[in-house]
């Protein structure tokens, strides 16, 4: 780094954060070769007598594939769990929406798979921003998921010889993706509800469906319990335990429209983040490249079109702006730009995500986008623009090779729900695609054994920050999910509750559970009493256009400047000009959203701020101050190899970043290449 950029990042830091102490995972025994490092955590765990566990309450928030695999496998194990989900029923989380399939390194396709592959594959999707000890674990337990959910009688497909049918997904070129049609996460899901519905009916595991956690419980620094409120009644109540586990997924609603459902939100994570959790790499959002496009200004959704169709379907537009209104069918071959079969000769349409999205963004602003033209105000100078965001995925040729038929086995769902959501025919007419926020690699920070920063409380699944780097791989969610909720927790969370029975308990009327609850309680009053102008939807959409336009797939000081300064308006109009409707006491969704809307806004903050200091571009995480010559991103190992891990410091005050430095031992640092 120049002496000039050295100064210059100084200056923001004064203005926009300040340094902490370094931090380090203490868990892992790093001294040892990295496929001995699980075997020998799980030796040096300490463990908890079979007939101790039942004496012994963890709470888990969430029920998707982390948290429902987690709470059956602690229930199966004895130990008395409580469950609680903001959804009517454990089996409408949001994991039920995967479609397309989930990685494993089983070699079953005889591609030179393995372990490590898996591992290097996925450390290199990530752009190198990853933990090292905790990829690996990932990739090494990943054939055990498959057994554990074919036991279950999860339907995968299969191939004629009776063995499980695998398919390619982006950024690696090896078959590892087990799938079941376009349905994977919900058989998944189902596979885990099973499990977690054993647990319920043998009394180890008791359900909260209907309650939303609204605060952490902490004494001395410690998890103690959280507080929730029912979202029928608006009862609001204190549960203690002895360990907190929260699995509740990732935060792309901040986005306002993303491909999450309505209801993801980050209050669990950000509540514990004010209580002390560090918050890890805000700014790590995955753009996934296949979405339907946007199609209007009253749209509150989007819709992802599973990354397994670029398996066979063909990427596209018009070589001339001109042919960009034309049927597509009339276009001849030569008129068309196959882009990543020219750009990424070797991995073609199955480049990464992150690159992917770049290109197709990088298309329509050259003005050869496809579709319907949108109103776009340009973040610059504030202007009004139309522009077709859209380029087209073709089924043409693998329907000429493999007929209908086969292609409608492979997709068939996915082409009825593309049809039904924009009344064309995808066998007729290539699909029409473009980049939507989808998942967020950042998160909860968490050590080796998925505890946070706070003794006691964990972080599982997406909502915490540890396996993906800067880009996750696609099939990999569902990996991280049902590895965390199987076999990870479940081996060290052993460790902190081996010394449980020697910890006080605390009873409702200690001072800081009835203080949290106090704290809750005053917070939605305030909300309900405000009584101004603004919908919570009208505040929400505005910042989701701030992310987009300015924390989106293209990010610069500049942009990033304006993006924090609009916030911390925003904020101000929240408090003092929001209009929640209704009472505590009752079904009231908008006080529910008005509570999330809350804690995105202060996200928001923070994830710009994240997006500010790392002058670099890597995997999600564009920088357009940091490219190379040929438009793609540009590292810089030298300055930011590490784990950005943000400790609150108090309302108004600059929040702390905490660098975790990333050590490679067993993989070489490289600029990624899919040439």
């Amino acid at each position: 780094m120049t002496e000039n950029l050295m100064d210059h990042q100084a200056q923001l830091a004064a203005d926009y954060w300040t340094v902490g102490n370094e931090i380090e995972d203490q868990k892992a025994p790093k001294d040892l070769p990295i496929d001995k490092i699980w075997s020998e955590r799980k030796f040096t765990a300490k463990l908890v007598n079979p007939a101790n566990r039942r004496k012994m309450k963890v709470i888990i928030v969430g029920t998707g594939l982390a948290g429902g695999a987690a709470a059956a496998t602690l229930g199966e194990a004895g130990y008395h769990v409580e469950n609680f989900c903001y959804q009517d029923s454990p089996r409408r989380a949001h994991s039920i929406a995967a479609q397309g399939g989930i990685n494993a390194a089983k070699n079953y396709r005889n591609d030179n798979d393995s372990v490590y592959r898996l591992f290097y594959d996925t450390v290199k999707g990530g752009d190198y921003r990853a933990r090292e000890t905790n990829v690996y674990r990932l990739a090494e337990v990943s054939a055990n998921i498959i057994d554990q959910c074919v036991a279950q009688g999860v339907p995968f497909a299969r191939e004629y010889g009776g063995l499980l049918d695998t398919r390619s997904f982006g950024g690696v070129q090896v078959q590892r993706t087990f799938y079941a049609r376009g349905q994977t996460g919900q058989q998944l899901l189902i596979g885990a509800y099973q499990a977690l519905e054993r647990q319920v009916a043998a009394g180890t595991v008791h359900m909260h469906t209907r309650h939303e956690m609204i605060e952490l419980i902490t004494v001395d620094g410690v998890a103690k319990g959280i507080v929730t409120r029912d979202m029928v009644t608006g009862k609001i109540e204190a549960w203690t335990a002895d360990a907190v586990v929260l699995a509740t997924g990732g935060y792309g609603n901040v986005f306002f429209l993303s491909t999450n459902a309505m209801g993801c939100n980050v209050t669990a994570g950000w509540r514990a983040h004010r209580k002390g959790a560090y918050f890890a790499n805000p700014c790590y959002t995955q753009i996934h490249p296949t979405c339907i496009p946007v199609h209007g200004e009253t749209q509150s959704k989007l819709t992802l079109m599973s990354e397994s169709l670029r398996n066979d379907g063909r990427i596209w537009v018009p070589k001339r702006a001109e042919d960009c209104d034309k049927d597509p069918r009339q276009i001849p071959e030569e008129d068309r730009d196959y882009y990543l079969e020219r750009i990424y000769p070797a991995f073609g349409n199955l480049v990464p995500r992150d690159i992917a999205s770049r290109q197709a963004k990088n298309m329509c602003d050259e003005g050869r986008g496809v579709g319907p033209a949108v109103r776009e105000v340009d973040p610059d100078t504030g202007a009004e623009r139309m522009v077709r965001r859209g380029v087209y995925l073709d089924f043409s040729d693998a329907i000429n090779r493999m007929g209908q038929k086969t292609v409608e086995a492979k997709y068939g769902n996915l082409f009825d729900m593309y049809k039904q959501i924009t009344a064309e025919n995808p066998y007729e007419t290539p699909m029409r695609i473009y980049p939507a926020v989808h998942y967020t690699m950042g998160g909860v920070w968490v050590d080796y054994d998925l505890m946070t920063s706070i003794e006691g409380l964990y972080c599982t699944g997406e909502a915490n920050f540890s396996d993906h780097g800067a880009n996750r791989l696609g099939a990999s969610a569902l990996m991280q999910g049902l590895s965390d909720g199987y076999f990870v927790l479940p081996n060290t969370i052993n460790d902190y509750l081996a010394d449980a029975l020697k910890r006080e308990p605390i009873g409702q009327d200690h001072p800081e559970v009835v203080a949290a609850v106090k704290e809750a309680t005053d917070r939605i009053n305030t909300m309900l009493s405000i009584n101004g102008s603004r919908t919570v939807d009208s505040i929400h959409k505005e910042l989701g256009l701030i992310m987009w336009e300015y924390c989106g797939m293209d990010r610069r000081e500049e942009g990033l400047k304006t993006a924090i300064a609009k916030i911390r308006e925003l904020k101000k109009v929240f408090w003092s000009d929001v209009k929640v409707t209704g009472v505590n006491e009752d079904f009231n969704q908008t006080l529910e959203r008005a509570g999330r809307l809350a804690d995105f806004l202060e996200l928001g903050e923070l994830m710009c701020i994240d997006a500010l200091h790392r002058r670099e571009s890597c995997g999600g995480h564009f920088r357009g101050e940091s490219q190379t010559e040929e438009g793609e991103a540009l590292r810089h190992d030298d300055q930011y190899a590490y784990v950005a891990a943000w400790e609150f410091a108090g309302d108004g005050n600059k929040p702390v970043l905490h660098k975790e430095p990333l050590v490679y031992k067993a993989i070489e640092l490289k600029q990624r290449s899919y040439k």
